[in-house]
């Protein structure tokens, strides 16, 4: 059955980096976004910290660019970094434009200006924020316009893999689409695109304890990777240090700015140790405050420490973090009145799909942009904020690099039809479930925090044998949306895997107890190919 589609731009993803470039392509393209739940449901929506940017006359662009580098453990690359930090501001300008109402405070003269905060690794009070709620107060806002321009949305569908064809003229892949699963009706369709953006965020869902909501299965890294992409330091995974410790608390975050405006990490006995660990204390790096949590609970055999603001003033407490005071009430806590329970979880991926500036890949037609793409911002270590700034930015310099080559160009995509001819239902979905949570607890324990050369050995044999499981029911059975995010899973745990094994040092988000110390020989970017690897 002919079940095919066509537009000049379809956007896989419908967080900051999906809805800003939506919202920012002319509105003479024919532009369709995907979303594989509904369109708020995305990690945007959960980020509460804010975005870091230059608006302050006492801060700069270099030191914010120092700070960025810093943090990146030598692997940041300062073009890109310089690309990003520049237009902070104009991009603040930008989402306030659209309706986001950012946090003000009353200056000394009596004028309302942008309240700053202060997040771990920066050296200034420069981070934007909606009180603790700022993706959501953003995500909101981008959604609310985006209903009222002419832009089709795909809410419940979820992308299989890329449709690729050969470019004659340059000799390697180009993008023509992607085939989808509509989830409600079970039905698989080809969407062809003149250009196609991965904009899917991260995958977070890889570890049995993450921050990040279900959508985050590295969907998009995974296809970029089987359709010949170049993907980068896969081994940075930052673990954010401090999510609420609850078994019903699923993936609920404690805002960076708890620790920013005072917040303090103690152990069960009450007694602090951040400071042992780096002279920045609670607003060291996330890579440092992470580990130091890390270590302390494995030295004192304790399942969790603890986050505590309570010496601040109640009214401080409601009016700066209503949304962490509300949440962690829902679970019988009091931070305004008492120390909370919190452990580091995963929460985002420094690495993933080469690109440029612009957000090219190395395959002709086919963008990334936000999370799942890689320019060289981060390096070994993304500095708090930087996340939502990239994002942004990324999405309007892709706007105009798609804009400019639509306009020379008007070859059309070859949609292929999907074939799944000889494949039949299955009764084995329990497999799908089981393979899902062995995966995840491999990764949390031997490709965690702390990893060593025998734990990845280890991690390496069975995600190899739980991959040839995935691979042989995906070409078997009916396709379902639980079997294309585990078999996504799989492939960034492999990816993983193979880049820390690559990087025999320890820096930034990877630490490794055979190789504990920086190497200069890997002062690079680890990068893999499909065709160097296999």
């Amino acid at each position: 059955m002919n079940n095919q589609q066509y537009y000049d731009v379809l956007i896989v993803g419908s967080g900051a980096a999906g809805l800003t470039l939506a919202l920012s392509l002319p509105d003479c393209l024919d532009v369709a976004v995907l979303s594989k739940t509904s369109i708020e449901e995305n990690a945007t929506f959960y980020a509460q910290g804010g975005i870091s940017a230059v608006v302050d006359d006492k801060d700069s662009v270099d030191a914010h660019m120092e700070d960025t580098i810093r943090v990146g453990h030598g692997l940041c690359r300062q073009e890109a970094v310089r690309f990003i930090v520049e237009r902070g501001r104009e991009r603040v300008d930008w989402l306030s434009s659209k309706g986001v109402s950012f946090t003000k405070r009353k200056s000394k003269s009596g004028r309302k200006e942008l309240h700053l905060t202060q997040e771990g690794g920066h050296s200034a009070r420069r981070v934007v924020h909606a009180a603790d709620k700022t993706g959501e107060a953003i995500e909101n806002a981008l959604v609310k316009r985006f209903r009222n321009s002419k832009v089709t949305l795909f809410e419940n569908h979820i992308a299989i893999d890329l449709i690729c064809s050969k470019n004659d003229k340059k000799g390697f892949n180009r993008c023509d689409g992607v085939f989808v699963l509509d989830k409600k009706n079970s039905s698989i369709k080809s969407i062809g695109s003149r250009i196609t953006v991965l904009a899917t965020g991260g995958a977070g869902k890889v570890y049995l304890y993450t921050s990040n909501p279900d959508v985050s299965t590295g969907d998009g890294i995974a296809m970029a990777w089987r359709a010949g992409c170049s993907i980068a330091n896969m081994e940075f995974v930052q673990f954010h240090p401090t999510c609420l410790y609850h078994p019903d608390a699923k993936s609920m975050l404690l805002t960076e700015s708890l620790r920013g405006e005072g917040g303090i990490l103690r152990l069960p006995n009450g007694e602090r140790f951040a400071h042992n660990y780096h002279p920045m204390a609670e607003l060291a790096p996330r890579d440092t405050v992470a580990k130091a949590i890390d270590t302390e609970m494995k030295k004192k055999g304790c399942d969790y420490i603890y986050l505590d603001i309570s010496h601040k003033s109640s009214s401080f407490i409601k009016d700066h973090f209503p949304n962490a005071y509300q949440s962690c009430l829902r679970f019988g806590f009091d931070i305004s009145r008492e120390p909370i329970p919190i452990v580091p979880a995963a929460h985002y991926f420094c690495g993933g799909i080469v690109t440029d500036l612009e957000g090219k890949t190395s395959i002709d037609c086919l963008y990334a942009i936000g999370e799942t793409a890689c320019t060289g911002l981060h390096g070994a270590n993304r500095m708090a904020s930087n996340s939502l700034l990239e994002c942004l930015v990324l999405a309007e310099s892709s706007a105009e690099s798609i804009e400019k080559k639509l306009s020379i160009s008007n070859r059309a995509p070859n949609i292929l039809e999907w074939d799944d001819s000889r494949v039949v239902e299955s009764d084995e979905d329990v497999m799908v479930s089981h393979n899902w949570d062995e995966l995840r607890r491999i990764m949390w324990n031997y490709v965690g925090i702390v990893r060593s050369s025998s734990r990845l050995r280890r991690a390496q044999k069975r995600v190899e044998l739980l991959k040839d499981e995935i691979n042989e029911f995906y070409g078997r059975y009916k396709m379902k949306s639980d079997l294309i995010e585990l078999r996504n899973l799989v492939q960034i745990a492999d990816l993983i895997i193979k880049s820390a094994m690559t990087r025999r040092e320890s820096r930034g988000l990877h630490f490794t107890l055979d190789y504990p110390d920086v190497n200069d020989k890997y002062d690079s970017d680890t990068v893999l190919s499909l065709r160097k690897t296999n």
